[in-house]
């Protein structure tokens, strides 16, 4: 991925490939399961009715950032196949939301494994869990890759 910047947006020139895998991987976005989000075990009225008001946000907050994230991936003016791949034009804004929708996919794969302490701590790859480590492992690839890109004044 070449990066470079110019006084309003970042320009993310991909390969055919690594297009795919981006687009790919952000098409698992919302990956943290709704019952993840717990309120706090303090003594709450009406504990019951909260949960399912914050449930109901949140699942409105998801489905809000999917329509929004589905936008920028077909936005013309953003998102556009090059002879070499792909070019991606993105705001500061639009990075910072894209690296919590990325950083969402590696929270809620990692959930999904089981939590595991170590990378390998869920009892090694099979069939079933292979999926969720290529997420985690990707997602926090692209978010290492974006977060260099934010802070980096020499691009």
């Amino acid at each position: 991925m070449k990066i470079t910047r110019t006084a309003n947006k970042y320009v993310f020139q991909l390969g055919k490939r690594e297009k795919r895998l981006l687009f790919d991987l952000l098409q698992l976005y919302p990956c943290v399961p709704s019952t993840h989000q717990r309120l706090s075990k303090s003594k709450l009225p009406d504990r019951e009715a909260n949960q399912h008001l914050l449930d109901e946000a949140l699942a409105e907050h998801r489905a809000e950032n999917k329509k929004q994230l589905l936008a920028l991936l077909s936005d013309p003016r953003r998102s556009k196949e090059t002879e070499s791949g792909h070019r991606l034009a993105l705001s500061e804004a639009d990075l910072e939301w894209l690296l919590q929708i990325l950083n969402d996919i590696r929270v809620g794969s990692w959930l999904l494994l089981g939590a595991p302490e170590l990378k390998l701590d869920f009892g090694g790859l099979n069939a079933r869990n292979a999926p969720h480590f290529w997420a985690m492992e990707m997602a926090g690839q692209f978010q290492m890759q974006f977060i260099e890109a934010l802070g980096s004044d020499s691009l």
